[in-house]
């Protein structure tokens, strides 16, 4: 008897534990890389990304849970179970996604070069050889740079996340940066540090480097999240959610899928 009920209570507390784990979605965040995450004055995180992690778990009537880490370190935590998915801006690349399930694409832009007006570079190694270009670690755009350009004589230096390239940027001690195209013409672009500089050349997309849009980053064998967020995106897609919070941040498609270029 007493087995018994041992065994229907570690039953009970098994099925509360999956109750639980249903009942909140926790999104790991790097928060410097407006306008997809990015913290408000009062320390609230805030960007298209965070309004969309909190539509799906609205919609999929879940409580939302955000964890702030480091890029650079966001797929081992991710792997160590301390949140369920990464919504951070993360393109899905090959390389990326023999670590991670991801779900279906959130969008896709392209990447740019940001430099001084007037400076003539171009985002291709004959323009850039003996300058220096500033990259956020983790990044498909520190992978690019550092396989494409580093390896012709392009200086890349990489910092620990985008906030603080600009400073630098500005003050002439990288000659560029190379970061979301995106990120760049609604962030840095339209403050007043950012008014001397410019995206220069060609908006960059390589499948290789860049991947095939953005998505929301989940552990392999995590069916059951890659199946509720996936869900969530395609009724707020439905239902124009989706639409309706783009238009917020963007005044360009951001969804643009590969069969479309």
């Amino acid at each position: 008897m007493k087995k018994f009920v041992l065994s229907a209570l570690l039953l009970a507390c098994g099925f509360s534990n999956v109750a639980l784990a249903q009942s909140e979605l926790r999104f790991g965040v790097d928060p410097t890389f407006p306008p997809f995450e990015s913290k408000a004055a009062d320390g609230s995180l805030q960007g298209f990304d965070i309004d969309m992690g909190n539509a799906i778990c609205a919609q999929a009537k879940v409580k939302c849970v955000w964890v702030q880490t480091g890029y650079d370190g966001i797929i081992p935590a991710l792997k160590a179970r301390k949140f369920d998915a990464i919504l951070s801006a993360m393109a899905m690349t090959p390389k990326r996604r023999e670590q991670v399930a991801f779900s279906d694409m959130l969008y896709n832009t392209p990447s740019a070069l940001v430099t001084k007006k007037g400076s003539n570079l171009q985002p291709d190694v004959a323009s850039l050889k003996g300058k220096t270009v500033g990259v956020a670690q983790g990044t498909t755009q520190e992978s690019y740079a550092k396989e494409v350009w580093a390896t012709q004589g392009v200086q890349v230096v990489s910092y620990p996340n985008q906030d603080e390239i600009y400073p630098d940027l500005a003050s002439g001690r990288v000659d560029g940066t190379l970061t979301s195209a995106a990120a760049a013409e609604t962030g840095f672009l339209k403050t007043p540090q950012g008014q001397a500089f410019a995206i220069s050349g060609k908006t960059l997309y390589d499948k290789k480097y860049f991947g095939e849009g953005v998505g929301i980053g989940l552990r392999q064998d995590d069916a059951a999240n890659l199946k509720l967020i996936n869900g969530a995106l395609a009724e707020l897609h439905k239902n124009g959610t989706y639409d309706r919070l783009a238009k917020k941040y963007f005044t360009f498609n951001v969804y643009q899928k590969l069969d479309q270029k």
